[in-house]
């Protein structure tokens, strides 16, 4: 039966089916990431982010148009992880104004609310590429124009607006090198069609069901609930360290232990983060598949008392000072570094672990300050903190630090007697003025820059590009160094990682040092996840 108009039970349909449809497939998205390292994959972010979207959607008491699509974007924008879910978030604000008003969507209105959402994410990025999602989407929005001006059955119109993008899929390596170099097409491009998919698949009556998994924290001290029965009292976090885990597998194991469950990784280092009853049961499941290391369980129930406590107690000592700080890292040794620097609020995440644009708000919310500088520390979340930006009304300062070792420089460039523009100007120089090393694996065979990977080669980056592949972490250490230390570097920082024992760190510190007689080299325990090593060189 042919379908010309979708109304609210439909377009929640179509939200739901999309989430699963973006669910089901986020490990192909995320096998065609260009970058070989472990890191905020594109797949697993836009999967959260319309999960987030999808759970607000359910919650909906009014089936209107203009209620679901709202719900959508909102969702989307507190739930919003990496870059990729950003813009996502993005489509869905402007699918939502294109919804406006609307009792009933013909091809027509939907036509115009991808064009709408389409117009909406290109205006959020600063400087647009093609041969991304973005192109992907607009081409989307501007086939679904032209094909509803003579097909109105909903059915055939989405199923070739989505032939078109597929069409448009397969061309983004030929408007993007690195995406040819690697032999992929664009990852973002790819997610959004399973998006349009899970669409289609709901008005042509072809839905999937896979569970929406409850809101994810990766807050520090995070996951207490503000109000009502904690339900699950222990916050329970640790990474497995093992070979092939099956992480599907795994998250059904532990699945009706609790809730706000997170499993993220990939089948070597696996992040684990669940409310839940019996934390030992499942450190014991953890067991089975590796070693566990960073365990970490709160009581969230005291947790909870004592903050209700501090809170009937506010007025009594609260203070608003001039300035605050939030960074985002992870291992336990950086997080000591960072609150080493009176940094108010540790985000834990990075790579693997992007937090959400919500994350980013609650740390900003606690921190009790007029301006609040936030450092991202990973160029796949300055995006959210920008965002969070947005939704906060206290004046917010994010400076674009892309990694650690920027962001340890921006910190200690900050003056409290100074005002937000001298810090501002400050800390951008102190960015600048820092070269950023890290060794760590490689997660796929790729070509990089005409250079062969293979899965498992050691990689040396600086400031975000391969320099060096080999297969020891020793070795292509230092050999990252030597391209790194020029005639006027001062200063070397070494920060191991959680795979690096102490002496071994040192070893390659006074190799260094041999070499390097003019340059003060320090070295520190950073317990970093996924990166061997990363150096400082100022």
């Amino acid at each position: 039966m042919k379908i010309k108009h979708i109304d609210g039970i439909l377009l929640k349909k179509m939200i739901m089916q999309a989430k699963n449809s973006l669910e089901a497939n986020k490990n192909t998205v995320d096998s065609l990431n260009v970058f070989p390292v472990p890191d905020g994959d594109t797949g697993t972010n836009m999967a959260l982010t319309m999960n987030a979207a999808a759970k607000e959607v359910q919650n909906v008491k009014y089936i209107k148009i203009e209620d679901i699509a709202e719900a959508a974007a909102n969702g989307s924008l507190m739930g919003a992880r990496g870059n990729s879910g950003v813009i996502l978030s993005q489509l869905f604000r402007g699918f939502a104004k294109g919804c406006k008003g609307k009792e009933k969507l013909t091809t027509a209105d939907i036509a115009l609310a991808l064009k709408n959402a389409s117009d909406t994410a290109y205006k959020a990025v600063m400087k647009p590429i093609e041969g991304t999602i973005l192109t992907v989407a607009r081409e989307i929005g501007e086939k679904a124009v032209e094909l509803s001006k003579r097909e109105d059955d909903m059915e055939k119109f989405l199923e070739n607006v989505i032939v078109h993008a597929e069409g448009v899929l397969m061309k983004t390596p030929d408007m993007l090198k690195v995406l040819k170099q690697a032999g992929v097409v664009d990852a973002g491009g790819k997610g959004l069609i399973f998006i349009m998919k899970g669409f289609y698949e709901a008005v042509a009556n072809k839905e999937t069901v896979v569970e929406i998994p409850e809101n994810v924290q990766v807050i520090e001290h995070e996951g207490i609930e503000e109000q009502g029965e904690i339900h699950f009292g222990y916050c329970t976090e640790f990474i497995i360290r093992g070979k092939n885990i099956e992480i599907e597998n795994f998250k059904e194991a532990i699945g009706s232990y609790g809730d706000c469950m997170l499993v993220v990784g990939d089948e070597n280092l696996v992040k684990v983060h669940i409310h839940t009853n019996h934390p030992g049961e499942i450190i014991e499941k953890g067991l089975q598949l590796g070693e566990l290391i960073n365990i970490k369980i709160d009581n969230m129930r005291h947790q909870h008392q004592n903050r209700i406590f501090e809170g009937e107690n506010a007025h009594e000592t609260s203070t608003v000072k001039e300035y605050g700080m939030i960074a985002v890292t992870m291992g336990k040794g950086l997080t000591d570094i960072f609150k080493d620097l009176n940094v108010d609020e540790i985000i834990v995440g990075g790579q693997t672990m992007n937090p959400s644009t919500e994350d980013i708000k609650k740390a900003i919310d606690r921190i009790s300050a007029q301006n609040i500088f936030i450092f991202p520390n990973n160029s796949n979340i300055i995006m959210a903190a920008n965002q969070a930006k947005e939704l906060s009304e206290k004046n917010i300062i994010v400076i674009p630090t892309r990694t650690v070792p920027q962001g340890i420089a921006a910190v200690l460039a900050f003056n409290a007697e100074e005002g937000i523009e001298e810090n501002r100007e400050a800390m951008t120089k102190a960015i600048n003025s820092v070269k950023t090393g890290q060794v760590t694996y490689s997660v796929r065979d790729t070509h990089w820059n005409d250079i062969e990977i293979k899965k498992g080669n050691i990689l040396g980056m600086q400031d975000g590009e391969i320099k060096r592949v080999g297969t020891h972490v020793d070795e292509v250490s230092f050999m990252l160094l030597k391209d790194m230390i020029s005639e006027d570097a001062e200063m070397l920082t070494i920060f191991y990682g959680e795979d690096i024992d102490g002496n071994r760190a040192q070893q390659l510190a006074d190799k260094v040092a041999e070499m390097y007689e003019d340059v003060e080299i320090e070295v520190y325990y950073g317990g970093q996840p996924l990166y061997y090593y990363i150096f400082s060189v100022e």
